[in-house]
């Protein structure tokens, strides 16, 4: 039992390693990784299997897959993997994760120790790039092509894993109730992460996450936590982070370097909406790609996208398909995410905030970058099932105790009878 339980665990630490760090083909995996860790966890899963839940939103993310990348940009070889990495992820949860707390649990557990892990190879490669980045390229099979960073090729890539480990970290510590002190902690280990992450973003989409949450948590005493929040920030910067990290890498350094507007999101969304305007059907209907409408465009020389992965989604398949598209892919997780929140501050469904206003947070993200779930970003589609398969849980353990409790109180109602029988 248990070498089974070992085996069972390498299997998904292995699995959900190369999940969340996008790991699909290297010199280690020859063929796709998603279907070799797959095909080794057929035989734990427990029978019988639960009917596949996911069939309306893997159809409409085939669809909108196969209209984005090989109808619009004639690009085979990612349809391909990022349908298998999707249609992978979505069967682990289904059939491996199924209606077992422990297994959601733990899978949960792993990807956030793996960004943890993430998170500590950033901070150590500020200091020590001369080892860290052969290991960060030993780890990832491939060469790392940005520093400092985490376990990324590239630090755009590592803010979708920032994103997605201090929203987590910072409401997880308030739905679970934790101490004051750990909640300071775990904030100011956040902030640290986001400071030397170098990733505006990210830190945007854990401001904007972070504050939706409080206001729904506390209501209007929100802005005093909000208040004593940007203090401590204040506070941090000036008599710690200012002196003793690292003073050239780090996210006001990197926001005040000579390069920064070379890259500014508005501009580029806003040349972005005006190839929208010309296009305004989407470019598939007029057989044209990204580089045949931006040649003249000098922020989008070289190929340069806009960074904005929702919107390079709509110039490509136009407002009417591709917001139809979106809307049916994000229907269930946007209805299920407020549901969650009506009942943020239920302790015995405290994992399911975190992981929402996580999600939430990587979404946010994907508004300065190219990578999302369409991309089979590694968080991002981990939260996106996490969060539809973890609500079927937490909604079939609470049917249970009801069940339960109306059992107790017929079994009790019909002792009093019995008893009132025997005393009569």
């Amino acid at each position: 039992m248990l070498v089974k339980r070992l085996i069972v665990f390498s299997v998904v630490l292995t699995y959900l390693y190369t999940l969340v760090f996008g790991i699909f083909m290297t010199d280690i995996f020859r063929v796709p990784a998603p279907v070799v860790l797959g095909i080794l966890l057929l035989p734990f899963i427990k029978a019988p299997v639960q009917h596949f839940a996911y069939y309306k939103e893997c159809i409409f993310i085939i669809i909108a897959l196969f209209l984005y990348y090989i109808v619009g940009m004639a690009d085979y070889k990612a349809f391909f993997a990022n349908v298998i990495t999707i249609i992978t992820c979505a069967f682990y949860f289904n059939h491996f994760v199924g209606l077992n707390k422990r297994r959601f649990n733990i899978s949960v557990v792993i990807i956030f120790l793996l960004l943890s892990l993430s998170m500590l190879l950033m901070i150590l490669d500020h200091t020590q790039q001369g080892i860290i980045d052969p290991l960060r390229s030993t780890m990832l099979g491939e060469p790392v092509k940005q520093s400092p960073s985490g376990l990324a090729t590239t630090q755009f890539t590592f803010g979708y894993q920032i994103a997605t480990f201090t929203a987590f970290a910072f409401v997880a510590t308030f739905t679970f109730r934790l101490h004051a002190i750990i909640k300071v902690i775990v904030f100011f280990a956040c902030i640290v992460c986001l400071y030397l992450g170098m990733n505006r973003s990210a830190f945007i989409s854990f401001a904007v996450a972070v504050v939706i949450f409080i206001f729904i948590y506390y209501k209007f005493k929100a802005v005093l936590l909000l208040a004593a929040a940007t203090i401590i920030c204040f506070l941090s910067y000036t008599y710690l982070l200012k002196d003793t990290l690292d003073s050239k890498n780090n996210i006001l350094s990197k926001n005040e370097a000579k390069g920064a507007n070379d890259f500014n999101r508005a501009n580029m969304a806003e040349e972005n909406l005006k190839i929208c305007a010309d296009y305004p059907f989407g470019l598939i209907f007029y057989g044209k790609t990204w580089e045949d409408v931006t040649y003249r465009n000098p922020l989008f020389t070289f190929g340069l996208t806009s960074h904005n992965a929702y919107l390079m989604f709509i110039t490509y398949l136009g407002p009417f398909l591709g917001l139809g598209l979106l809307g049916a892919i994000y229907y269930r997780i946007t209805r299920l995410s407020r549901e969650i929140m009506q009942h943020v501050k239920l302790r015995s469904n405290a994992l399911m905030p975190a992981l929402c206003f996580s999600f939430i947070a990587v979404s946010l993200n994907a508004l300065s970058h190219n990578g999302w779930l369409m991309s089979a970003d590694g968080p991002t589609l981990f939260l996106y099932f996490g969060v539809m398969q973890g609500a079927k849980i937490y909604a079939q353990q609470q049917n249970s105790t009801e069940s339960s409790e109306m059992l107790e109180s017929s079994e009790n109602s019909a002792a009093q009878d019995r008893l009132q029988t025997l005393v009569l």
